[in-house]
């Protein structure tokens, strides 16, 4: 059955998509490369050394994937909410059903899931993506949706997202995904030139550029947050309105930015009062000290003794 030009009013059965995207597959493969190539380091590091570089590596890989991957998860703000509404279009049958809105820095995840996921013949469980990303219209994901026949409650909620809907939605998700994205990539510099720092053990400077780290990731967070300041168009399902609060990746960022915070403003605190603990943490004299406690005997004159007993 077709409504005109061959295009189909609606699908018969319900179309979802893989949980995790290509991208977010690929960062943590690398990173968990990363992870493992340090693990086969570890059994080489000898003495208080290995807990120290431990713990330094773990800090440092929590940092830099979060940083990442944080640009291609899609619950920085999530919503959900429970209601009896329209299946398809042209039918009068109704479905009760979860629609849940997960919004990211490059897009929007529409679910919808039946309750019970099995009515009306079909199964109802849909997970759809609309970005609006650079070289990306989310206008056009909205068409293809109208094309495929998507329910009634995903191209409704999906609407109020489009670049001409009188809401505004679109334009200040956009705009402040683009920046926290920026942002967010700048502070993934700042991390690895932080590193280098620490690896050259110039650790005052990068104290300060995991200071700039978490600048960039605290201005992510603002950059987005703004977005909650502005009233928009209510997305009602008859009695129900759906709101939306900030999700697991707003706060784990958060929590990455703080953590950075801390860290640099320790290493400071220590470079200026004690600055040889802090070359203790980063185990830079313990070499230092096994060195000197070989050469003293000889200093002593213990080895010119000892040469003479042998010679004797």
């Amino acid at each position: 059955m077709t409504f005109y030009n061959g295009v189909f009013p609606f699908y018969p059965h319900g179309r979802k998509e893989w949980v995790f995207s290509v991208a977010l597959i690929i960062v943590i493969i690398v990173f968990l490369v990363f992870a493992l190539a340090f693990l086969l380091i570890i059994p080489g590091i000898r003495g208080k050394a290995r807990q120290s570089w431990i713990c330094r590596v773990i800090i440092s890989l929590f940092i830099g994937v979060v940083t990442v991957v944080v640009n291609f998860t899609a619950d920085w703000e999530v919503g959900s909410v429970s209601a009896v509404t329209t299946y398809k279009s042209f039918s009068n049958a109704t479905v009760t059903a979860d629609i849940g809105v997960y919004v990211g820095l490059n897009g929007v995840n529409i679910t919808l899931k039946g309750n019970p996921i099995h009515q009306i013949n079909e199964t109802i469980d849909y997970n759809e993506q609309f970005i609006w990303s650079f070289g990306s219209n989310l206008n056009e994901y909205y068409n293809e949706g109208l094309t495929k026949g998507l329910p009634n409650p995903i191209l409704y909620v999906a609407e109020k997202f489009t670049q001409y809907d009188p809401c505004g939605i679109f334009n200040q998700y956009r705009i402040s995904g683009h920046y926290a994205t920026a942002c967010m990539w700048m502070a993934f510099c700042s991390w690895i030139i932080c590193n280098i720092l620490f690896f050259m053990s110039v650790y005052i400077y990068g104290a300060y550029m995991i200071l700039v780290t978490a600048a960039f990731i605290l201005f992510s967070l603002i950059s987005f947050a703004t977005v909650r300041n502005i009233s928009f168009c209510n997305i009602q399902f008859g009695s129900e309105s759906l709101k939306t609060t900030l999700g697991a990746s707003f706060w784990l960022s958060l929590a990455t930015g703080l953590l950075c915070l801390i860290i640099g403003t320790a290493i400071i605190i220590l470079n200026w009062w004690v600055p040889g603990k802090l070359k203790l943490i980063f185990n830079a004299v313990e070499e230092d000290d096994e060195e000197d406690t070989i050469s003293k005997p000889c200093d002593n004159g213990c080895c010119h003794n000892n040469l003479a007993f042998d010679h004797v």
